[in-house]
């Protein structure tokens, strides 16, 4: 199992822009296929994503036995870049004093490890399948997942009646079943002014001072009461039980590098990521940001400002009476010994499309790994950590199969 992980983490599977891929797909499908699994290459056919160059190829391998329910346990290949700061080498695969290092191996390829060696764990121990069990490694996870996951429940390759429970060994801890996430609303303000000479400013309207102001309404107005939102939803961290905004980028005005020119910025753009709740809901929240707008541009002098979506997620929640909380529930207190912690996640991850376009309501996130780790520097997951996520996921994938307890 830790070669197989660190395997798998020597593999840079980056996204962006998406290398790798069709490479980590096969190196997972041909392992599953010698453990007797059935496996297709799905490939994300008319995503805009999916290029020559870089083709988004998912795995699906399946490995059939009772007419028990099926199971499916799904890992996202994908990686982000690995950035600077790293102390060993970020796809090395290095594994020293108790854990495996390198990009990824957190986020999620430990997962994918675990839910490879659960299904290996119940071949080795003999045990027939009462029902079957289905391991995917899909694509741009960290992007969206929409030629990933999103592109399998597209097709019915994951659907409602077609699978029962799907289990995503996310990095949330071995002692946490994480029930859903947040909402996302990204967007774009564009403020468009009136150039005019730089020496003569009182000429030109700043789309830049327009987009200031907006930002400035946003801290003043916006953000308190935003503060004072709390979802009963078990959120972590604590702070992200709260509805948030950010900025995260803003474009206006000339290049600051290179020749400059006296003008007016007649032009500045700025993309916001708010992050609701699911007791707020999406209109109220778009309609929201639509009434600050507007109250800016009352206010600013001859600037227009549009707003444009870019990407909705509603916020998902696993029904509090499903069968694949129980069944983690139980496994956790049988491999260690305590009780589960039910949370949800800050961010989103594949759940949302599993829950809106699969139509599976039994979906959780489990797995090895801290959250705190993914996406930082010298990224890693502790060994002990992957080999009890596997016993729980083994003795849930039987549960769930209806093979008892």
């Amino acid at each position: 199992m830790v070669a197989f992980t660190a395997d798998l983490v020597r593999i840079p599977s980056v996204n962006p822009p998406g290398e790798e891929y069709e490479a980590c797909a096969h190196f997972l499908g041909d392992f599953l296929k010698r453990r007797g699994f059935a496996i297709e290459y799905i490939a994300a056919d008319g995503r805009p994503e999916h290029t020559v160059r870089h083709p988004r190829v998912n795995v699906v391998g399946t490995r059939r036995g009772g007419p028990g329910p099926v199971v499916h346990l799904n890992g996202h290949i994908d990686v982000v870049p690995a950035g600077d700061g790293w102390t060993v080498d970020p796809f090395g695969g290095l594994v020293r004093d108790g854990k495996i290092y390198g990009r990824g191996v957190c986020d999620m390829k430990a997962g994918i490890a675990a839910a490879v060696f659960a299904a290996e764990a119940i071949a080795r121990a003999g045990v027939t399948l009462p029902g079957t069990i289905e391991i995917s490694g899909t694509v741009d996870e960290e992007s969206g997942g929409f030629a990933g996951v999103a592109h399998l429940a597209e097709r019915g390759r994951i659907a409602k009646g077609r699978t029962d429970f799907v289990i995503i060994p996310e990095p949330l801890n071995v002692d946490r079943i994480c029930i859903g996430h947040r909402g996302v609303y990204w967007f774009e303000v564009t403020a468009r002014g009136r150039i005019g000479h730089g020496s003569m400013p009182f000429l030109g309207v700043s789309a830049i001072d327009g987009i200031g102001r907006l930002l400035q309404s946003v801290r003043e107005d916006l953000m308190p009461s935003l503060a004072s939102r709390r979802t009963e939803v078990p959120v972590v961290p604590p702070g992200a039980r709260h509805a948030t905004i950010n900025v995260n980028g803003i474009e206006g005005g000339q290049a600051v590098d290179g020749i400059q020119t006296p003008c007016v910025a007649d032009l500045c753009r700025a993309v916001f990521d708010r992050r609701f709740l699911i007791e707020e809901g999406f209109e109220a929240t778009k309609r929201e940001i639509a009434d600050l707008v507007e109250r800016v541009a009352a206010e600013a002098g001859g600037v227009r400002f549009a707003v444009r979506d870019l990407m909705v997620v509603h916020p998902t929640r696993t029904p509090a009476d499903s069968p694949v909380i129980a069944a983690l529930e139980h496994s956790i207190q049988r491999v260690l010994g305590r009780q589960a912690e039910l949370i949800a996640s800050p961010g989103t991850y594949d759940h949302k499309h599993v829950a809106r376009i699969a139509g599976i309501p039994h979906c959780v996130a489990y797995g090895p790994g801290e959250l705190e780790l993914a996406h930082q520097p010298d990224e890693y997951c502790r060994i002990a950590d992957i080999v009890n996520a596997t016993k729980v996921l083994a003795l849930t994938t039987l549960d769930l199969m209806g093979g008892g307890r």
